[in-house]
């Protein structure tokens, strides 16, 4: 099994293929010295090592665990396609796969170290945690190469067996596939330098030899492959095999049949994703046809004419371009814009207006965030006002939410703290503010794009009125929309709306013939779906209500579930207010066919303030209310929090620590019941003097009560939390 492991220097480089390629003395004390038995060795070269487990028992091993002495910290690690890995507060490093090594199966990991030369302890274990064997791997060190300028090989010392014994390849071999994207079934021209000279190689797509060839005299080749048609479209290794059975390989991924259109046909160039009205805020999608092969250009003049954006972009194979998103900047003009798109033959000219009809206008600090960054958002919207904020992960799950009280000045800021295993994708910040509400979308790890949204203008209709639906999406797109019964049954046929330039659009539904009760309507594009609840011929004032919430103790930041009974399929409404009697927030909901009530949007805001809060269910004539105790604001200026955060398919379980009214970096300190330190962070505090931290529960932690510290130059505050 092979090693895809990204360089850190050229000397880091050369050890991964020594690697596959040296024999070299390893020391390796096992702590069961028997025949049959599963080995851990390891090779270095500076502070780079290659480990190597064997399975040479009669057990299949799940995980490895490796760990360093006092005096060594791992820096990094790689592990093979199929396994995963994960450095816990102990430092021990922890690899774990679903697909077991077998008995006679080997696998390779990479680590760096702060220091040459480790010597590195290791544990396997099988798929029930129980231990097979454990031992210590000392790496030996590679001798350093050296260039011998008569036979033009690398030697290592006084080691002759070289990484080219056969003269066939080395480090310097390299290959490249033309074109860098092949699809299934397509030629593809292969050629390479620095190969054996005048030696027959055979090519292969992963296991699957497809060809071979021989190299000049001079070690150069190029060659002509063609891809099988039943190859599978996927990431696959193009391989050079010598007789010897070493190889060189390069991972490219094959794409679908490619269903070219000719360069020699012309197709019309156009654009799309541009609205005739653009708003401060607004992401853009812009994509358009032209003549495939060609390049197209696109030129933005403001008001007074001058330019202020060019952008440029390939049309693909199939005659499609698309540019990459666009957002109209907070302090754009307002005006009437023109453009120009040419592709050096045909001139097409556009033009819109940026107008200021929106209310809340919020926008990522940049498109593109990278994991374990800030995601930083900022804007205005009506002053004076409270603002509810919610950010949703690609998934569509709520991954944070707040209610911010706004100042004179209706400015806004929001953070959001990532972490290396945050799942990347498109994330949507909801702004709701009264009836006002808008979308807003940011990157992690990738640019991001417009997913499908759609809103009822109501909750609940009368069986003899009509439902309004408002879609967006990306700009011109077909979506498909179904409706949902409370039998959980299709109702109706599947409905196809193509929106509008702006990306808006719009469907109406006769709700005669809906019998009352709950419906969710599914708006979808390929993998890119939204869901939204109606209901129809729900009553109020039917029966008695009685709600509560899950506690009677909140701290700010905290989120509500209120539960509760009343009537079957009863509209309800849900009023929050503080103890002054502020209305924070209202929120209309339903019970269901068996009276049930279940509504987990309401949140105390971070700056609430301390005393008794209400949650007040109304229906008709019918009410009741739900109290509870919120807690001051700061512990001698500070406070923090411990909640449950996601489960990660990676790295496990973990906890969302929060943070109010720290200041500047905040330290963070995690003890074990006993009193141990396992942990300690740091991070620093926004705008707000908030911070929204996750933390990965290491595998191995013990359940009970731990202790959270944290502190910056001002206060300090610490609390409690269970791990189950």
């Amino acid at each position: 099994m092979g090693l895809n492991f990204m360089n850190r220097s050229s000397a880091r480089g050369i050890i991964l293929s020594f690697a596959l390629l040296f024999s070299v003395i390893i020391i390796s004390v096992p702590s069961y010295v028997y025949a049959d038995s599963v080995s851990v060795t390891s090779i270095g070269l500076e502070e780079t090592s290659i480990l190597e487990l064997k399975n040479d028992s009669d057990e299949e091993v799940n995980t490895l665990r490796i760990w360093l002495g006092s005096d060594y910290n791992f820096k990094s690690f790689k592990t093979e396609k199929g396994w995963t890995g994960e450095k816990n507060s102990q430092g021990v490093i922890i690899f774990t796969s679903t697909e077991p090594i077998k008995p006679g199966e080997s696998v390779k990991f990479g680590v760096i170290t702060d220091k040459p030369n480790p010597a590195i302890n290791w544990k396997v274990l099988d798929k029930k945690e129980t231990q097979i064997e454990t031992g210590l791997s000392v790496v030996k060190e590679l001798p350093p190469v050296v260039q011998n300028p008569k036979s033009n090989q690398n030697t290592g010392g006084s080691n002759q067996n070289t990484e080219n014994s056969s003269e066939s390849m080395g480090t310097e071999s390299t290959f490249r596939i033309v074109p860098e994207k092949p699809n299934v079934g397509s030629s593809i021209r292969v050629t390479g330098d620095n190969f054996g000279v005048s030696q027959e190689f055979d090519f292969y797509i992963d296991s699957n030899k497809i060809g071979s060839f021989v190299t000049d005299e001079e070690g150069h080749f190029m060659t002509t492959m063609k891809i099988p048609s039943d190859q599978k479209a996927d990431r696959v290794d193009f391989k050079i095999k010598d007789k010897n059975g070493e190889e060189k390989k390069l991972s490219l991924r094959i794409g679908e049949v490619d269903n070219r259109i000719p360069e020699s046909q012309d197709i019309p160039l156009t654009i799309k994703g541009i609205p005739n009205v653009v708003h401060r805020g607004d992401l853009l999608e812009i994509f358009g046809t032209g003549t495939p092969g060609k390049g197209i250009t696109i030129t933005i003049n403001s008001p007074e004419g001058e330019v202020i954006r060019t952008r440029t972009a390939e049309i693909d194979s199939k005659g499609n371009w698309e540019l990459e998103p666009l957002l109209v900047p907070l302090d754009r003009p307002f005006g009437k814009y023109s453009g120009v798109i040419t592709d050096g033959k045909s001139n097409k000219s556009i033009s819109w207006t940026v107008e200021s009809d929106k209310k809340i206008i919020i926008t990522p600090s940049t498109l593109k965030f990278e994991p374990g960054e800030i995601m930083k958002f900022n804007g205005t919207a009506i002053p004076n006002k409270t603002i509810e904020i919610v950010l949703e992960d690609p998934l569509g799950k709520e991954v944070f939410s707040d209610i911010i009280s706004l100042d004179a000045s209706g400015e806004v800021e929001f953070e959001y703290q990532t972490t290396q295993t945050t799942t990347e994708g498109t994330y949507t910040l909801i702004a709701t503010q009264d009836k006002d509400k808008e979308f807003t979308y940011a990157g992690l790890g990738q640019l991001p794009t417009i997913p499908v949204n759609l809103e009822f203008d109501k909750l609940n209709y009368k069986a003899s009125e009509t439902a309004y639906i408002t879609i967006s999406g990306k700009a011109s797109e077909i979506l498909s929309l179904l409706i949902i019964d409370p039998s959980d049954k299709t109702k109706g046929d599947v409905v196809s709306i193509q929106l509008q330039p702006d990306g808006r659009g719009s469907h109406s539904i006769d709700l005669k013939g809906f019998a009352s009760g709950v419906y969710t309507a599914v708006a979808s594009k390929g993998t890119s779906q939204s869901t939204e609840i109606f209901t129809v011929g729900l009553v109020v004032g039917s029966g008695d209500i009685d709600i509560n919430t899950t506690k009677i103790e909140y701290s700010p930041g905290d989120s509500i579930l209120v539960l509760g009974d009343t009537g079957s399929n009863v509209l309800l409404t849900l009023t929050l207010f503080d103890p002054d009697g502020n209305e924070i927030k209202v929120k209309e909901t339903y019970s269901n066919k068996n009276g049930k009530i279940s509504e987990s949007s309401f949140r105390i805001p971070s700056d609430a303030k301390p005393g008794t809060w209400t949650i007040k269910a109304t229906s008709g004539s019918n009410f009741d209310n739900a109290e509870m105790q919120v807690h001051a604001t700061s512990i001698e200026g500070m406070v923090v929090l411990v909640e449950d955060g996601p489960d990660y398919a990676a790295a496990g379980k973990s906890k969302i620590i929060k943070v109010f009214g720290g200041q500047q970096t905040v330290t963070m300190e995690i003890f074990a019941p006993d009193g141990e330190r396992i942990d300690e962070l740091s991070f620093g505090a926004s705008g707000q003097g908030e911070i929204n931290q996750p933390w990965i529960i290491p595998k191995d932690t013990e359940p009970g009560t731990y202790t959270i510290k944290v502190s910056d130059a001002f206060n300090s505050a610490e609390s409690t939390f269970e791990i189950e």
